[in-house]
């Protein structure tokens, strides 16, 4: 697994920790757009 620079203008998969709404967006959306909910970086590995 390569380590995933959070900061990168990539266009990157979230997806919401709540009600499972995945988006793709350049930056992290903070919160989901459907439920609220936060949002994590698909591609970060969950520790």
């Amino acid at each position: 697994m390569t380590d995933i620079d959070p900061k990168s203008d990539e266009e990157t998969p979230y997806e919401c920790f709540d009600c499972g709404n995945i988006i793709v967006a350049e930056t992290s959306p903070g919160q989901c757009p459907d439920c609220g909910g936060p949002m994590r970086n698909r591609r970060i590995p969950i520790e």
